[in-house]
């Protein structure tokens, strides 16, 4: 990014200078009195008018005041600045695995359980700068969305676009360990000092072929650090179908296994039972998770000074020629 500064801003004081010639005239018409000629008939000069060259004389003083002032300017030292960050440092690569079993749409958050955690996660990528971020659902199924990427518009834009899993056409099971082992495997081949998992759940392993213990202990392995999310309010929730029946379901998380997954990566369980509580959560997993990067601008200048020299050298020229020649006076 390029900046314009003045080296010895100070010294633009001195346009006061020109400001002050330019004004002076003005304040002093009042003062002045007219040169006058004494005639025995006035009526010799009544047709008499200024003509062109002295009309054009009023030229000579504004060239001299913007070559003064061009000068002023130079002499301040006009600079133009590229910075330019150094990073030193990696940052961290995570991946966010999330829920959207249909159990998801239950009302006990704001809008609903899936709605509050876009909204969280996508406030914990926007806090991210120098880390990669990628993005893994799970219903039944797996899905890896998005790949460990430093363009978060794009993560931020498939978070927007997801949906409860019967609103995809998808069956409502909760794959959990084949969550976790599809963000594990994105990360596999990861160069990153710190592997990190977000998998934030509302319910029990009850599909796909992969144990969750089985894919924390590979995420383990492959040195990924895991934090869990268990999201729902206890007692009943209010859960809308998409034929338009609403049932009151418990809450069944198996808090348990989500605790076994973090405590076997060195991750940890947390539980949240409302949209602020959740957003408490991924504040604390941010503050744990800091990139180690230090960032180091330079600004190299660039002088512009002779940008204003040139013109001010030719509009003082100019008008030196013009009053010694079209416009010069008579002793």
């Amino acid at each position: 990014m390029t900046t314009l500064h003045f080296a010895s801003p100070w010294l633009l004081l001195l346009l006061l200078v020109p400001l002050g010639l330019a004004l002076w005239p003005f304040f002093n018409r009042t003062r002045r009195q007219p040169a006058a000629l004494q005639y025995s008939d006035l009526r010799l000069a009544a047709q008499l008018g200024p003509s062109l060259r002295e009309r054009g004389r009023v030229i000579l003083p504004v060239l001299r005041l913007i070559g003064l002032a061009l000068l002023i300017i130079a002499l301040a030292r006009p600079q133009a600045g590229s910075a330019r960050e150094i990073i030193t440092g990696e940052g961290i690569d995570i991946v966010i695995v999330l829920d959207i079993s249909g159990s998801m749409a239950a009302l006990d958050f704001d809008p609903n359980r899936l709605g509050a955690a876009k909204r969280v996660i996508n406030d914990f990528i926007q806090q991210r700068k120098y880390d990669r971020v990628g993005f893994v659902i799970f219903a039944s199924e797996a899905f890896s969305q998005v790949p460990p990427t430093l363009d978060y518009k794009v993560v931020q834009r498939v978070l927007d676009e997801t949906q409860v899993s019967w609103d995809i056409g998808l069956d409502s099971g909760t794959a959990i360990g084949l969550g976790l082992a599809n963000g594990a495997n994105m990360l596999r081949d990861s160069k990153a000092d710190s592997r990190v998992i977000v998998l934030l759940t509302d319910g029990a392993n009850n599909s796909g072929q992969v144990d969750p213990i089985t894919a924390a202990q590979i995420a383990k392995a492959l040195d990924i650090r895991v934090y869990t999310i268990g999201a729902a309010r206890p007692g009943p929730a209010a859960l809308p179908f998409p034929d338009g029946r609403v049932e009151y379901r418990d809450s069944e998380i198996d808090e348990e296994t989500l605790r076994q997954i973090a405590d076997i990566t060195g991750g940890l369980y947390f539980r949240a039972e409302d949209g602020e509580g959740l957003q408490e959560i991924y504040d604390t997993i941010n503050e744990l998770e800091r990139s180690q990067v230090e960032v180091r601008t330079f600004t190299r200048y660039r002088e512009l000074a002779v940008w204003f020299i040139l013109p001010a050298a030719l509009i003082l020229a100019l008008e030196i020629l013009l009053r010694r020649t079209i416009f010069r006076t008579i002793p």
